[in-house]
């Protein structure tokens, strides 16, 4: 008997919903089962950069580094309402690496691969506009280079959105229980965290894409005692009030070999980060330490003109990355690129692993991982991921404020903060969002700055969102912007909706 599944992926997080959106794509039937929601461990604790990783080629990381650079515009391309270019000011500080050092490692990223858009390095006057606002007057000269941001959280959402657009089943809040091999293929037991209800579904291929619970899956789940090692490391970030009015962003070097980013935030607000610290407690609370944030502030206040202290900071976030360990002996030194680990195949049912990896690289990594399980899987087509665009992204990179004038004339009511911020979370999709609305009323109750009852409804019905933590902290970001209480009105608000369908689908 056929399996239910050809593709069980294990992982809701940026591996996980790359790798269902491109096999479901390719013509394989797809099951995608998360524990809690979408992008809610590491994938939304990144700094939100699409980059090479300037850095790593300390490391001598050339390989990833080249992969990395290839994928930014890429992805920009695929998703230009969350996806954008950003140009970084690099301060020479004359105590650390040299001015030409700089030079050469900056040559190097303009030239490894895949820019074409994006405009050169160059070198720069931070005593002149802009650069200089911000920063400290004892830095004179620096260096100007391109990288890509994106919204870390809404590129997971969007691949799962694609991918259930094109077939596959994405169950959020769902535990995998067990998974033991049944002839040729995986029986698995699933267990629905919000009802308590478990069912069993059969799979061909198991793909786990655990994040930092990779290991934990193989050992207690699975029952395989030779795995591949992981490192645990932290990363913590803090937002603080906006520290500069340009829209450039900063990448500052520190004594012990670390960078710091400092980069704008939606809109009145500076994000810095991040940390590099081993993990090993626990991963359902990982939070700043109080050495995190000293730290942060620190790093930036040895450049920005203005000093910030712990008290300056608004919110805090953290994330443990799944490292594959090389045995590096610092954490800022581990390699960032990933390991694929597949056991079983043939008459064996299959279950790969995946070790490490980074946001700017899932494309690529699921394009790998689908290629180590060519031959398992029923595929009708070849690449085609990097090519077709993400929901809501059906526009050219250069039209996004088009896209916005365009939202604003259809939408009269909408005011040029209310139009940029639809478009820039749902792109196209935001006119669906929208549908027949003629004033604000029509989007219906209103939970604060600018959120309506219609988006809340579109991210419950169409993107899993169940809580107000999911809606304000990995949809929107405008958990920086409602109060405690609106937040509380907002969760009272989707707990009766949610109790209201359950109702109505007894």
């Amino acid at each position: 008997m056929a399996a239910d599944y050809d593709l069980l992926v294990i992982g809701g997080g940026i591996n996980g919903t790359g790798i269902a959106r491109d096999a479901v794509g390719r013509g394989a039937s797809v099951l995608l089962a998360e524990m809690g929601d979408l992008a809610s461990a590491t994938s939304s604790a990144s700094t939100k950069l699409i980059h090479g990783g300037l850095r790593y080629l300390e490391y001598y990381e050339f390989n990833l580094v080249r992969k990395a650079l290839k994928e930014r515009e890429v992805l920009w391309h695929l998703a230009p309402h969350i996806a954008w270019p950003l140009r970084f000011i690099l301060p020479h500080h004359k105590d650390l690496r040299p001015a030409w050092l700089l030079r050469i490692g900056l040559f190097m990223y303009d030239h490894l691969g895949g820019r074409k858009l994006l405009p050169a390095t160059k070198t720069v006057r931070l005593d002149q506009a802009p650069y200089s606002q911000g920063l400290k007057k004892l830095f004179q000269r620096g260096f100007e280079y391109s990288d890509c941001w994106v919204d870390d959280a809404r590129l997971v959402v969007l691949n799962a959105r694609d991918a259930a657009d094109r077939g596959a089943k994405i169950l959020t809040r769902t535990k995998c229980v067990s998974a033991r091999r049944d002839g040729d293929k995986w029986s698995v037991v699933l267990k629905d965290l919000a009802t308590g209800k478990e069912k069993t579904v059969t799979a061909s291929v198991l793909v786990n894409a655990a994040g930092p619970w990779v290991a934990d899956f193989l050992h207690g789940v699975v029952g395989e005692n030779d795995t591949s090692g992981i490192r645990l490391v932290k990363g913590s970030h803090i937002i603080v009030p906006r520290q500069f009015e340009h829209d450039r962003c900063f990448i500052f070097q520190n004594g012990d070999g670390r960078i710091v980013f400092a980069i704008p935030y939606e809109q009145d607000f500076t994000l810095i980060g991040t940390t590099d610290v081993d993990y090993q407690d626990d991963l359902g609370d990982v939070r700043i330490s109080e050495d995190e944030i000293s730290y942060l502030c620190a790093a930036a206040s040895e450049y920005l003109e203005k000093e910030i202290t712990p008290e300056d900071v608004v919110h805090t976030y953290s994330g443990v990355r799944p490292l594959y360990d090389d045995g590096a002996k610092d954490a800022k030194a581990a390699t960032r690129d990933y390991v694929l680990e597949l056991d079983g195949g043939g008459d064996t049912p299959a279950v790969l692993s995946v070790f490490g990896g980074k946001i700017t690289t899932y494309r690529k990594l699921a394009e790998q991982v689908l290629a180590k399980l060519e031959g398992l899987l029923p595929f009708k087509r070849g690449l085609w991921s990097g090519s077709e665009p993400l929901p809501g992204g059906d526009f050219s990179v250069d039209a996004f404020d088009r896209e916005v004038s365009g939202l604003q004339h259809d939408y009269a009511f909408l005011d040029k903060r209310f139009a940029t911020r639809l478009t820039r979370l749902y792109g196209t999709d935001a006119r669906r969002l929208l549908g027949g609305a003629k004033s604000l009323e029509d989007l219906g109750k209103s939970f604060g700055f600018n959120l309506h009852e219609a988006e809340v409804k579109w991210l419950m019905n169409r993107e899993w969102a169940r809580t107000a933590e999911d809606v304000l902290w990995r949809r929107t970001k405008l958990g920086l912007r409602l109060s405690q209480q609106e937040a509380a009105d907002l969760e009272s608000y989707m707990s009766s909706h949610l109790a209201e369908q359950a109702g109505a689908a007894a």
